[in-house]
Parts: C-alpha cells; structure tokens; sequence
C-alpha cells in the first residue's frame, strides 16, 4: 500500500490540471502546496470558491455545470453590475451561485486523514468527510454548507428586479470574505498541526533495553542508599556491643575488687581474737 501510494502521489503530480481554469487558484496555493510537499497528502482537486452565473436548458429540471454555458465566473469580490450584464445575456435558466472553497486530498493512512479532518472541522469546514475506496485509497473532503443558489431568471426572462441583484451581490461578497477568512484559519492550523506531528515523530525516543526494563536507574539509587544505610547500622550495633561488653568487665572487675577487700579484713580481725 505504501509503495502504491508514492506511484499515486508521483502520477497525479506529474498530470496536467484539468480544471476549467486550468491551474489552482491564487488565494489557496499554500494550503495544496503546504499538502503536496508533505509525503503523507496529495491533493486531487480543489476550487478556492467563486460567484458564478450559469444558463441552463429550460426544459431541465435539475442545472447541470457540464451542460451549461457560464456567463460569469469570478473567485474574487465582484460588482452588481458584473451580474446584472451576466444575467442579460441569458437564454435559458440563469442562476447565480456560490460556491465555497473545496479541496480533495488523498492521504497515505487512515490517521493521516483523521487529522486532516479534525483540522477542517477546527477551521470552520465542518461538513468534511472521508472515504475509503474498494483499492484501498483514502480520500478527505475538505468543504462546508457556506454556498448561495439563486435562480434569477427562467426562458431568458429576468425574474427579479435590479435592485435585487444589487443585494444578491452584497451577500455573495460578504460570502467571499468569509471564506477566505476560513481558508486563512485552515492554513494556519494544518501548518501549526503538521509541524507539531513532524516534531513528535523526531522526538520519539529510542526504546529501552532489558536491562533497563528489568532495574529502572531509580531502583539502583534507591538500593544503594538502602545498602549504605544498612552498613552504618551494622557499624552502629557492633559498636555498642563492643562498648556494652566493655562495661560489663569494669562491672565485674569492680566486684570482685570488693569480695577480696572483705576477705582481706576477715582475716585481719582473725589475727586480734
């Protein structure tokens, strides 16, 4: 699995943007940079975020990106009457969207993936995912609910008012703000989460030796203390012994010096009678 991930990683890097645009848009290149430099991430797709107007086929229920004609498309603030002249130029169903940032990456391991999922949640992108395919790839979705969908006209005829779409495009620039405001929090806590992870993984030490599991360096000082303390009790013991001992001589030296002081006047008193 490992080496089939380093050929992945190797063929996507090595392909041709086949995005709209055509390469990856400016305001997110750290962050697929910051991934693609790591060896546990590569990145699949991506897409900063963007206000677009699209015009679909009428008899459509459901507006298909693929099959529509983009009259406008924008990953920056924008002005109404940017999509005021979008929308006049429509035939079909115009709409206007947008969308927030996404990103697609494939990790090495399941962990690898975890993480990156829990920095997505922490940034704000709290509708990311995973998934596992039946080949053994791990894919995380970085995304959020943050978007705008808005039909604006139907048959090619406007539907609402300019005044409207003058509103229309506070809000989707106020959505833009906030977005990067999300993918700047995102960059900044997967390069703070990911250096953290590199210096643990510098920082693991070597693992111990039997010998060392056997007697922990603490338990050698502790017997030795206990050893020292034990032979100066033994020096201890015997020197009151020997002093005890001692005593008891002087003692019974002492007696016996008085038994024969006794004797000794027994016999003197003897000699007078």
């Amino acid at each position: 699995m490992e080496k089939n991930f380093r050929l992945w990683k190797q063929q996507r890097l090595n392909k041709l943007d086949a995005s709209k645009k055509g390469s990856v848009d400016e305001d997110i290149v750290p962050v697929v940079s910051l991934l693609n430099g790591c060896e546990d991430y590569f990145t699949t797709s991506s897409c900063s975020g963007r206000i677009i107007v699209i015009d679909g086929a009428p008899d459509r229920c459901g507006v298909q990106k693929q099959d529509c004609v983009w009259l406008f498309v924008s990953h920056h603030t924008c002005k109404p009457d940017d999509l005021v002249c979008a929308v006049a130029g429509a035939s079909g169903d115009a709409v206007l969207k947008f969308e927030p940032f996404v990103l697609h990456v494939q990790c090495r391991r399941l962990e690898d993936a975890q993480l990156l999922h829990s920095v997505a949640v922490q940034s704000g992108f709290r509708n990311s995912g995973l998934t596992v395919s039946k080949t053994g790839k791990i894919m995380a979705a970085v995304r959020c609910t943050h978007g705008l969908e808005v039909p604006v006209s139907h048959q090619g005829r406007l539907l609402v008012t300019h005044d409207y779409i003058h509103f229309l495009t506070q809000v989707a620039n106020q959505k833009i703000e906030e977005n990067l405001q999300r993918i700047h929090r995102f960059y900044q806590n997967l390069q703070s989460t990911l250096a953290t992870e590199k210096l643990q993984k510098l920082q693991i030490p070597d693992p111990p030796n039997s010998q060392e599991l056997q007697d922990p360096p603490h338990e050698h000082e502790t017997e030795k203390r206990e050893k020292e303390k034990g032979s100066e009790r033994n020096k201890s013991s015997v020197y009151k012994r020997r002093r005890k001992r001692g005593q008891q001589h002087q003692i019974d030296g002492c007696r016996g010096d008085r038994g024969n002081s006794v004797s000794e006047l027994d016999n003197c008193l003897d000699l007078f009678t």
